[in-house]
């Protein structure tokens, strides 16, 4: 498995997203925990989730405790960089709600310690802009998470340029992470990943395939994606990773997966090696 930076940490090109595992649709138990396991076996140290992740309101974190029983069950299960978020909330009607209050992220992020049953949550991210807070304060409630040795590293989601300038500077140069949608049917955050690019800070694409209901969809929507899948026999969804992969250095994908076969599909675009040309045509197509 090949590498790339977070911080100060060397972890997988490409990393799992676990969040299908605890929406609508998810699976059961079993086929999530033989999910994970496939990706550690695979070399995946890069694991990211949310306690907004779950379907019901009594059930705040199922990703982040599914993810903690399938790390307990794995022999390379300390190897692995957990990345949750707070901020976002799921009421349990389906809808999504926001709170960037300081006090929330304290409290949400205090749970998500005893969820993960860690003594520091190895990347904490802010889920989303809340508009009702002015951004610096929930930065700033991250950055005293960051101090006090609750978390080892601070990112944020759903990010301007702006909102990660500020973000840096409030963190004192220690922003590590930005995690925002990115795909060849979300381009919006191209700005983002130059300027993360520029700064030295991961930039982790969610939903790089599209989403859920339109990764499989993939070939069929961008056709040279087919094609260049085609010459080299191999699905359109690991092209559109190793095309992720080659814009920048600090690109770290996080594909979504519910089944082994799927996220070990998307850990293989770390060995596909796409030309000059190839590249240059799907950048064309979009």
């Amino acid at each position: 498995m090949q590498t790339r930076r977070i911080g100060d940490l060397d972890i997988s090109a490409i990393g799992l997203g676990a969040m299908p595992m605890s929406i609508e649709g998810r699976p059961d138990e079993a086929r999530s925990l033989a999910t994970i396991h496939a990706a550690l076996d695979a070399g995946v140290t890069l694991i990211d989730t949310a306690d907004a992740y779950h379907l019901h309101a009594d059930e705040v974190g199922h990703n982040e405790t599914l993810i903690a029983k399938a790390l307990a069950g794995h022999d390379r299960g300390r190897d692995v960089l957990v990345a949750t978020k707070g901020g976002h909330l799921r009421p349990g009607d389906g809808s999504w709600t926001l709170d960037g209050s300081p006090a929330h992220l304290r409290a949400a992020c205090a749970a998500s310690l005893r969820r993960l049953g860690v003594d520091a949550i190895g990347l904490y991210q802010f889920h989303r802009p809340d508009p009702r807070i002015p951004y610096e304060e929930s930065v700033g409630a991250v950055r005293e998470l960051l101090d006090e040795g609750k978390i080892r590293a601070a990112g944020i989601s759903n990010a301007n340029p702006e909102q990660i300038r500020l973000a840096n500077d409030i963190l004192g140069g220690r922003l590590v992470a930005v995690q925002n949608q990115f795909s060849p049917a979300f381009r919006s955050s191209e700005p983002e990943l130059r300027l993360c690019d520029e700064l030295g800070i991961a930039f982790l694409p969610w939903s790089p395939l599209g989403g859920i209901s339109r990764a499989r969809e993939l070939g069929s929507s961008y056709a040279p994606f087919a094609h260049v899948a085609e010459a080299h026999g191999v699905s359109p969804q690991r092209v559109c990773l190793a095309w992720m992969l080659a814009l920048a250095p600090v690109v770290v994908p996080i594909p979504g997966a519910s089944r082994p076969e799927t996220i070990l599909d998307s850990l293989a675009a770390t060995d596909l090696v796409l030309t000059a040309a190839e590249l240059a045509e799907l950048d064309a197509a979009l």
